[in-house]
């Protein structure tokens, strides 16, 4: 019996809270929602933050690899030989794989997933109107290159562009229009396909065709409740890239535009996914197929006055994720924990393949199909060598290290969840404080953290700033 397709529908940026149907009634999205009635949603889909500021990076790899934070090669710039893909065990048990869109993990590890793409660019980030993106290269060398003077009116630089051509529409629509190509144009029968399609939206520029922008109305637009001027811890990130975006003081004015120019990005890619399951219907295979959305991380956009992805609240660690298709139950909801490496195993569990040796995540195939299983008890988060994180169901400790200081947070994020209550010096909780520092120290141990060098130099601070504050 022939296996199902796979549309893998990969959003940038895009955090868990942007979904209409889902409980945001200011965002428009009309074809996720619709989604949303014929599938399994999870609403607890985590990542593990990241041992780099350009987070997705090492969210794509332990997505692509099964694998957690620590065991990647580096951050996830390159993926090594012996660590097996999901596109690369899908092409084993027999599917054609179709990869489009942002690929962050080098080119070999492209190679190795995918025996079928277009429009694919290697990078984090670009103009979404002038990407520069390959065609598939049969011979697995994407060794073109492409050059621009980016800065002409200042000097006459070029610059590198690892790229054989410029995308002539919008990044959201070109990697739309070639996955529907790719689903038009299969014909091999006997074989089931798995498409990969990586928007680069909504992350910024947030630049979109008007009619998008033109939907909302700022004055419309809902400053987040846990809304900031400033962020209340002083650590590293004050200076990263995504918090420079903004002004500082955080001002309400600019907030709201940029959640509009969010929310627009969002429904542009609404607006396409539309037309990509439009096709699966039009060649007879929706119903054939299984479709995951997700999203590599979250955005802060004004919460706790940050705006970028590097922290650990929950609107920078939580995703989207709904996964409908055969044998999936429609219009449930989950509220256990997972990982988004987790979906590796879980694949291979659905369609009897395999796991491989190599992947170290965990299936909730049982929950797909029981609402009352639990995946995952609680979690562990770690970014750089500056922030260490674990939730349970009831609490979050957040650690900070920074400038020779140690800032600790506790949140009852059951009865707190936009995280404004800092309990840590709160004696009530003292048993739950003590009780996740010895939950975070095991993660870091069973994650084999110190191996790697961000975990070696986080915790080396961090034994030096507790006993000097006696802890």
């Amino acid at each position: 019996m022939k296996k199902p397709n796979i549309l893998f529908l990969f959003a940038d940026d895009q955090r868990f809270d942007t979904i209409r149907s889902l409980g945001n009634e200011e965002i428009i999205t009309p074809n996720l929602d619709a989604l949303v009635e014929r599938a399994t949603v999870f609403t607890q889909c985590h990542i593990p933050s990241g041992t780099s500021a350009a987070v997705c990076m090492p969210s794509r790899a332990m997505l692509n690899t099964g694998r957690q934070l620590f065991s990647l090669q580096g951050e996830g710039q390159e993926i090594p030989n012996n660590h097996a893909l999901l596109g690369e065990t899908l092409q084993k048990a027999g599917y054609d794989t179709f990869g489009t869109g942002k690929w962050h993990n080098g080119v070999d590890s492209y190679v190795r997933s995918f025996n079928h793409g277009d429009a694919i660019f290697f990078g984090g980030m670009d103009d979404h109107w002038a990407v520069p993106v390959h065609s598939f290269d049969p011979t697995g060398r994407y060794d073109n290159r492409r050059y621009k003077t980016a800065n002409f009116w200042n000097n006459n630089q070029r610059d590198k562009y690892i790229s054989d051509h410029i995308g002539e529409r919008h990044s959201t629509e070109l990697f739309s229009k070639v996955t529907s190509e790719f689903i038009l144009n299969d014909t091999v029968e006997d074989k089931p396909f798995y498409a990969y399609v990586s928007f680069m939206a909504p992350h910024d520029p947030r630049t979109m065709p008007d009619r998008f922008r033109k939907m909302y109305d700022k004055d419309k637009i809902s400053l987040p409740e846990n809304f900031m001027q400033y962020h209340s811890i002083e650590y590293d990130n004050a200076h990263c890239r995504d918090e420079l975006l903004a002004p500082y003081p955080r001002t309400a004015e600019d907030t709201k535009q940029q959640l509009l120019e969010y929310y627009a990005m969002i429904t542009h890619i609404d607006d396409e996914i539309g037309k990509i399951i439009q096709t699966l219907k039009d060649k007879g295979v929706y119903e054939d197929t299984i479709i995951i959305y997700t999203a590599d991380n979250g955005l802060s956009l004004g919460q706790h006055g940050l705006f970028g992805k590097q922290c650990h609240y929950e609107n920078s660690i939580r995703v989207p994720f709904l996964m409908a298709g055969p044998n999936i139950p429609e219009k449930e909801i989950r509220d256990t924990y997972i990982y988004l490496m987790d979906i590796f195993p879980t694949l291979c569990e659905i369609l009897n393949i395999e796991v491989p040796d190599t992947v170290e995540s965990k299936s909730f195939l049982d929950c797909i199909i029981d609402k009352d299983r639990v995946c995952r008890e609680n979690l562990y988060f770690a970014y750089t060598d500056k922030i260490r994180s674990v939730k349970d169901n009831r609490f979050k400790l957040m650690e900070h290290v920074y400038d020779g200081v140690l800032t600790t947070q506790l949140f009852d994020i059951k009865n707190d969840p936009l995280e404004l209550a800092n309990l840590a010096k709160d004696s009530k909780y003292h048993k739950d404080l003590i009780r996740l520092k010895k939950l975070m120290v095991d993660y870091r141990d069973q994650w084999g953290e110190e191996d790697h060098p961000m975990g070696a130099n986080y915790w080396k601070q961090y034994r030096e700033l507790t006993n000097e504050i006696g802890n």
